[in-house]
């Protein structure tokens, strides 16, 4: 194997799994389709919920000063957010989907754009994408990024599924997000500590709140403006960490 086949591998079963479910999708009526959204939904919630756990481990406690805890992921929210909004990353983002959209002469009326941005989100966010790829990159093993994608592939089939082609698409940023970790990995090392990635964990936990909320349709929330935040969570605990 060589360095970078846990992405490739990855962006095979997204693509693999969306195409399936775009086949399978075009033969659902409208109602099962919004139930497979709201389903979905509730599933991007689900796994928020184990993104968050490291807030109350140890290790993450222990290397944060006392009271720090939940500031620190608040702190870093809202410095990426506002990083994001100052470099419009969510209109980007959308602009994107729409360039992509008419190249791949998907309808207007379809969603793609929603399928490209919330598929990017929750496939780039967690942890497996991040160790995953930097143990990539260092030559250690691909486990993590092949549990990844097995989980990818039928999240990617029940998105494609309601919200087309959009899902695939999403390889592009997943592809160079995991990418420039595993060139980190092979340059670096592991350079960052348990509790670094305990709060670039728990950061993409909320963004996944975010997602499952605009899923649902329950509130429109510009994730992709708070993106930054999951660079700055690690360096703002580092901060914390080494001088207060």
């Amino acid at each position: 194997m060589f360095v970078g086949f846990g992405t490739l591998v990855n962006i095979c079963t997204i693509i693999g799994g969306a195409a399936l479910g775009v086949l399978i999708g075009g033969r659902m009526v409208s109602r099962t389709r919004i139930l497979i959204t709201e389903i979905l939904g509730l599933i991007t919630i689900l796994s928020a919920i184990g993104a968050i756990a490291p807030l109350r481990t140890e290790r993450y406690i222990n290397s944060i000063p006392r009271g720090w805890t939940l500031l620190a992921i608040l702190g870093s929210l809202l410095i990426g957010g506002l990083i994001g909004s100052a470099l419009s990353l969510e209109s980007r983002l959308d602009n994107l989907g729409e360039k992509l959209r008419v190249k791949f002469g998907a309808h207007e009326e379809s969603n793609f754009i929603e399928g490209f941005v919330s598929a990017s989100l929750l496939f780039a966010i967690g942890p497996l994408a991040i160790l995953g790829s930097i143990s990539d990159g260092m030559s250690t093993g691909v486990d993590q990024l092949l549990l990844k994608s097995s989980l990818d592939f039928f999240a990617a089939m029940a998105f494609a599924a309601s919200l087309g082609w959009g899902v695939a698409a999403s390889v592009i940023p997943v592809g160079i997000y995991q990418g420039i970790w595993t060139v980190i990995g092979f340059a670096l090392g592991n350079i960052l500590d348990g509790y670094q990635i305990d709060a670039m964990t728990i950061t993409g936990g909320v963004l996944l709140v975010c997602i499952g909320l605009r899923l649902l349709k329950i509130k429109d929330i510009a994730v992709g403006n708070l993106l930054p935040a999951l660079f700055i969570a690690p360096v703002f605990v580092l901060v914390l960490h080494s001088f207060i």
